[in-house]
């Protein structure tokens, strides 16, 4: 599931520097952002579940 998202962040990061139009563009950065920190925000859950598996 990250791995998808940090895809769609790709395509937006790409949409954002092929646009003419700045609007789309800044819209199309700012996805791209979220994207990444919601990959971000998995790996960091996936980590501590993992941390938390191993302590038991």
């Amino acid at each position: 599931m990250r791995k998808d998202i940090k895809r769609q962040a790709q395509r937006a990061e790409r949409a954002a520097t092929e646009t003419a139009d700045a609007v789309v563009a800044d819209q199309m950065k700012t996805l791209a952002e979220a994207f990444n920190a919601q990959a971000a925000v998995q790996k960091r859950k996936k980590k501590k579940k993992k941390k938390d598996e191993l302590h038991r």
